[in-house]
């Protein structure tokens, strides 16, 4: 099973006929792995993402399920591009809506245990993993929106800018934003351009500099938010919202998505190689590994 999530990494963002079209589905339309059961009813025995896809409306919901915060693992991160590999090539569905079911968190972003202690051939086959999410994310043909149901730093942020419109739940307890350098991490340039393509250049200047977490009614303020609502309603916005988005004729809404953001993608897609290349040698230096540590064992404090 291993061997064939790390091959369907290499697929590329045209999509087409692979290995994805020997997914199958059951009776209740929520895809089903090989080896991995990911339907309603046995999505605890293993699965990280449920998908439930409505064939009435064309709408599917993509749920994020990795307790205990949704950290963005090598396994998450290949579940979740192989789910949405899946549902662009399923020309029923038009739309995704991305959520969790994790109580007043989103995702916590980048599993940091991925980066910590490991060879630098596991650093990068994790870094490409998230490229690839990223790329399949922004660079979808389908409108995506975000139901931030919690607080999501750094990966979670990056996850939610992705999408082309994003809801979260009008709680000042929960942060969003790039929080890299709290951590003593540089967010890469495509990281960055997201950023700035979402709130301008000066806020995300600020923004990563800083490594603020925004709250909900700041994160709506300076934009990283399109819209606050209670956070019983969040989900059932998203589909109000992805409603009014069907609506628009789909080809011209694709081409002036496509023309938007195809220059941010093509910029990593030119220079892939190389960002793995300095990540690796960024995220493998003494200190940083030292940094990574540190952050650990806070953690585990805080546990205790």
């Amino acid at each position: 099973m291993a061997g064939i999530l790390q091959q369907s990494l290499r697929c590329t963002l045209s999509g087409g006929r692979s290995l994805f079209s020997t997914l199958t589905r059951d009776a209740t339309r929520s895809w089903t792995l090989p080896g991995i059961a990911a339907s309603r009813r046995n999505a605890s025995a293993g699965s990280k993402i449920q998908v439930e896809m409505d064939s009435s409306t064309g709408i599917a919901v993509v749920t994020m399920q990795s307790p205990p915060v949704n950290s963005l693992s090598l396994d998450v991160l290949t579940e979740f591009c192989i789910s949405l590999e899946k549902l662009e090539m399923d020309r029923g569905c038009q739309g995704v809506i991305l959520t969790s079911s994790l109580p007043k968190i989103f995702s916590a972003g980048l599993d940091i245990t991925e980066m910590y202690g490991k060879s630098p051939e596991h650093c990068a086959e994790f870094w490409k993993a998230v490229q690839e999410l990223w790329l399949k994310l922004y660079g979808s043909s389908m409108v995506t929106v975000a139901a931030v149901n919690g607080s999501s730093p750094a990966g979670g942020c990056l996850m939610a800018t992705s999408c082309d419109y994003r809801i979260m739940a009008d709680n000042p307890k929960y942060g969003i934003g790039l929080n890299e350098t709290q951590l003593g991490i540089v967010a890469p340039f495509w990281f960055r351009d997201t950023m700035v393509n979402t709130v301008g250049n000066r806020v995300a200047e600020l923004s990563l500099q800083l490594g603020l977490l925004y709250s909900a009614p700041d994160a709506l303020r300076v934009g990283l938010v399109d819209q606050l609502v209670p956070e019983q309603e969040v989900l059932r916005t998203a589909k109000d919202t992805m409603a009014k988005w069907l609506a628009i004729p789909d080809h011209a809404r694709q081409i002036t998505k496509s023309m938007m953001r195809k220059p941010t993608i093509d910029k990593l897609l030119s220079h892939r190689e190389a960002d793995i290349a300095n990540f690796v040698s960024f995220i493998t230096k003494d200190s940083i590994q030292k940094s990574l540590k540190m952050y650990l064992e806070g953690l585990k404090k805080r546990k205790n």
